[in-house]
């Protein structure tokens, strides 16, 4: 039996989790004033978003 895979989906879905993981601890350091973090923060925001679009669209 062959089953069907997205493969594509699959990795977006990963990538989202990783992104919100890394956003999730870049705003903790953001909040001690860490510029650099809030700046990391926003654009894990930004590819998890991407990605979880993607993972729909696959």
């Amino acid at each position: 039996m062959l089953l069907k895979s997205n493969y594509t989906a699959e990795f977006c879905a990963v990538c989202a989790k990783i992104c919100n993981e890394c956003a999730e601890e870049c705003e903790k350091h953001a909040v001690m004033h860490m510029e650099h973090c809030r700046i990391c923060a926003e654009a894990c925001r930004r590819c998890q978003g991407t990605c979880e679009f993607l993972a729909l669209a696959a």
